[in-house]
């Protein structure tokens, strides 16, 4: 074996590596990386949230955020289908069989990009216009990040699937301190609107990206074996799918307001919208960790407790922060605004905050069953993502009609209702539903 196949070794861990004292200092770390990394990026709204929402940008900037999610769908399943390829890349096949899928797919997901680039621009006219974007840069540049997400994920995989939870923490850190401190210059002191704060961002995940790449930078450069997309897209597109249904419920909410409501009250929302976010975000390195001992249990056919541990941490995480939502719904806006009209918008957070609970169990759910392959839950996971977009689509003229207070806590009780519902699905494939014997082969 040459010298450069050997940098290609996955890092496996040792039986201890697989137990509950590793496992909350693994997810211990990721915390700390991702409480940073978030930190940094809501810092942005604290800094930006008042300039541009007196110039009614920061409803605009919101949603091209979540806009640039919806963009990474088709890449969403990457980062799990990597981790799933570097956990198993035992071998030197196996090895340069990874190797020829991470070149395969960047080309691909470039080719995919450019089709969708092409739909954003044929429909600039009316998308500029539906989402109130008074730059039209802004829709550009939030294209250019949709590329970066796309490729993000491929080294995040091959760092999350060795277990490099330290430089994936970093990645985490830096990622938010460059989106912050690009910002903050673009914004604060150049007097940008969303398309500077779009470029902000932009920059902080290309900081993400060359370092993400250079820890996996072996993986990229290693010989290769003849690759087989039937083999491999019946692997990721399950992922993508079941991965993408969460993704699109946690985003399509902001972009049906933005455009149904004035721009400046948008901005109110979605400031609530960000705190109920920040429950996902918490417990997302749980999931990290989890995934890929959850993946390498299931490989070799042993047990393991790492599900339950996950889902009782999210479940303790989450209810603290959404009562602590509850109990006082004006300190988080307080503390990432510091600008007293936020305030009017605080009865919303607690909703916010309990009807993003379910979503986030259902997160844990839906990685533990991926990661094991029982991909038997997928299109009933994609059914209620759908079935949410198709609500939110029939009930936007009542919206409307109603107006806001009352139709932005409407649309947050359809989010929690169909929130239950997929935790509701993803408890049922997890433990009601006996696995067939092809689905728990790696």
């Amino acid at each position: 074996m040459d010298s450069m196949s050997e940098t290609l070794t996955p890092v496996v861990p040792s039986q201890a590596d697989h137990g509950a004292l590793a496992f909350f200092r693994q997810s211990g770390w990721m915390m700390i990386a991702t409480v940073l990394g978030g930190a940094f990026m809501y810092a942005v709204h604290a800094v930006a949230g008042k300039p541009l929402q007196a110039k009614g940008e920061y409803g605009v900037f919101f949603t091209l955020l979540q806009v640039f999610n919806l963009m990474q769908i088709p890449a969403i399943g990457l980062q799990t289908i990597f981790a799933q390829q570097t956990v198993m890349a035992c071998t030197e096949g196996s090895r340069r069989q990874l190797t020829a899928a991470i070149r395969a797919v960047a080309l691909a997901t470039l080719l995919i990009w450019l089709v969708m680039g092409g739909v954003i621009f044929g429909l600039r006219g009316q998308l500029i216009v539906l989402w109130k974007i008074s730059n039209p840069a802004a829709l550009g540049v939030t294209a250019v990040i949709g590329l970066c997400s796309m490729w993000l994920p491929i080294n995040l995989g091959v760092l999350q699937g060795r277990q490099n939870f330290l430089w994936l923490g970093w990645v985490a850190i830096l990622n938010g301190v460059g989106r912050f401190v690009s910002i903050t210059v673009i914004v604060l002191l150049l007097g940008g609107c969303a398309a500077g704060a779009m470029t902000g961002a932009l920059l902080g995940m290309l900081t993400a990206m060359g370092i993400a790449f250079w820890q996996a930078r072996d993986v990229w450069l290693g010989p290769q074996a003849p690759f087989d997309w039937r083999v491999w897209l019946a692997r990721v597109l399950p992922l993508t799918l079941g991965l993408g249904a969460s993704v699109f419920m946690m985003s399509a909410d902001t972009i049906v307001v933005q455009s149904l409501f004035d721009r400046t009250d948008t901005g109110f929302y979605n400031a609530a919208g960000m705190i109920g976010r920040a429950l996902v975000f918490l417990t997302a390195p749980l999931m990290t960790v989890m995934f890929p001992k959850v993946a390498r249990s299931a490989m070799h056919a042993e047990k393991s407790n790492v599900l339950v541990q996950a889902l009782a941490a999210t479940a303790l995480l989450g209810g603290l922060a959404a009562l602590g939502c509850t109990l006082l719904p004006t300190l988080p806006l307080r503390l990432v605004y510091r600008d007293p009209s936020f305030l009017q918008i605080a009865p919303l957070v607690p909703w916010f905050a309990w009807c993003m609970l379910p979503l986030t169990l259902a997160n844990v759910l839906i990685n533990s069953l991926l990661a094991r392959m029982h991909y038997r839950a997928v299109p009933w996971l994609v059914l209620v993502a759908a079935a949410y977009g198709l609500t939110l689509f029939l009930l936007a003229p009542h919206f409307v009609e109603i107006g806001q207070p009352a139709a932005f806590r409407m649309v947050v009780q359809v989010l929690g209702g169909f929130g239950l519902l997929l935790v509701g699905v993803a408890a049922w494939f997890t433990w009601g539903v006996k696995v067939r014997p092809a689905e728990t082969r790696a």
